[in-house]
């Protein structure tokens, strides 16, 4: 890479630069979990010379010991991760079923979940696009989670999430059941050929939405894209300029249209592994129980945690290992 010809070649350089990268992330630690073990077996190798037990020694072999396991398991984590998206920073789009304010509101707390969730790994977290509920909640959320390997892992959410509690807008303090749907994206970079034709785009603006005051765009702002052969509808009400709103949005389209042409790829394999698939998945993936008991219970891995509140304030890492040791490459 240093010498200056492969700069003649942009694209070349592009794919070269890319590659190197991807090397490095498997190579670097590598090297450390290497050059750590090594370190430990002359750790080891002194402590067996020694004519006494040396307890300080001896706990620090332990300490080294499973230092070494955790970063190994998380290689392994990375192993798993050798989809052609998984790398790449994720679109994650939350829509509440039916249930009104109730669902809106369950709507609102899986995104706060998946912004802790990003900020435990250091990821950047932007609201895309957040249609507020008239009295609490919300009734869409798109966001965008930047970091290595965030759609990889966030994959692992796909599907519908369910919640029992004592509702807080229930004057007679029922107990109810809420639904949510969650899908993930993975965010399409220049270097994949999706072709968007204009004349296929029907583009629409108007004005951001919000709790009033000075805070709402008084101008049109937000953009609205339809593309009519598939009729997704992407709209984005970040920036207050248009023009930034309309390139974000046709962002967010082309990760739906690379979506739906991998699932139009995968729809035949999936027709050969349908009995597989049915026992996999049902109609929901996770159930979040707040009401008569605490628990919250992955029905894909059988994994249960009691413990539902740290997993509300982002604690979901446990859930996400156990589907990809589960189903692997197959994971999707």
């Amino acid at each position: 890479m240093a010498q200056g010809a492969i700069w003649a070649d942009q694209e070349r350089a592009r794919r070269v630069v890319e590659e190197t990268k991807m090397l490095k992330r498997w190579l670097e630690p590598y090297h450390a979990l290497r050059k750590r073990v090594d370190e430990g077996r002359e750790l080891n190798a002194l402590l067996e010379s020694e004519s006494h037990v040396d307890l300080a020694l001896q706990r620090q072999l332990e300490q080294e010991a499973d230092a070494i396991a955790a970063q190994l398991e998380t290689l392994e984590l990375q192993n798993m991760l050798q989809g052609p998206d998984d790398a790449r920073d994720a679109l994650l789009t939350i829509h509440p079923g039916a249930g009104g304010t109730e669902s809106q509101d369950w709507a609102e707390m899986l995104m706060r979940m998946y912004t802790r969730w990003a900020e435990r790994h250091g990821f950047k977290v932007e609201i895309l696009d957040l249609l507020e509920g008239e009295e609490a909640g919300v009734k869409s959320a798109e966001l965008q989670i930047s970091g290595q390997y965030a759609y990889g892992l966030l994959k692992a959410e796909k599907g519908v999430h369910r919640l029992v509690r004592i509702s807080p807008f229930d004057a007679q303090s029922r107990r109810h059941t809420s639904f949510a749907s969650v899908f993930v994206y993975p965010v399409v970079e220049e270097d994949i050929e999706i072709e968007i034709r204009d004349d296929d785009l029907r583009i629409d603006t108007f004005r951001a939405s919000g709790k009033g005051g000075q805070h709402v765009n008084k101008t049109s702002s937000a953009v609205r894209i339809t593309h009519l052969p598939t009729g997704i509808v992407v709209s984005c009400q970040q920036e207050r300029s248009q023009f930034k709103n309309k390139a974000t949005a046709l962002k967010m389209l082309k990760a739906r249209l690379y979506e739906r042409a991998v699932a139009e790829r995968e729809a035949k394999k999936a027709e050969v592994d349908k009995q597989k698939t049915d026992i996999a998945f049902g109609n929901q993936i996770r159930s979040y129980v707040f009401q008569p008991y605490t628990m919250v219970n992955d029905h894909r891995t059988g994994l249960k945690v009691s413990d539902v509140q740290k997993v509300m304030d982002g604690d979901l890492d446990g859930f996400i290992e156990a589907y990809l040791k589960r189903f692997g490459s197959k994971a999707a």
